[in-house]
């Protein structure tokens, strides 16, 4: 089982892209859906998961984490269509 997750998420296939981390999956998808939190997600209205990474624990997940966010958007949409070429929403895939 993991400990920690990297996650990508939009608010539309090619939309704006958020990069996160946490621990609780389900939860912390939960809330950028219910818009729980106010922040980027919120505003830009992000409840589609579109990529899910998971580490063994949470120092691993930070790391990878801060690479992402320094990667061009180019190279994230890859990483998304490597694993999920349709931007199909994975929430439903990790409650």
């Amino acid at each position: 089982m993991s400990n920690a997750w990297v996650y990508i998420m939009t608010n539309r296939r090619d939309g704006t892209l958020y990069v996160g981390m946490t621990s609780n999956l389900p939860r912390r998808i939960w809330e950028h859906r219910e818009g729980v939190a106010d922040g980027f997600s919120k505003k830009h209205g992000l409840k589609r998961l579109v990529y899910a990474e998971p580490h063994e624990n949470i120092q691993t997940a930070i790391q990878r984490e801060k690479n992402i966010k320094r990667w061009s958007r180019s190279w994230k949409v890859r990483l998304i269509h490597e694993k999920n070429q349709n931007w199909d929403d994975l929430y439903d895939q990790v409650v």
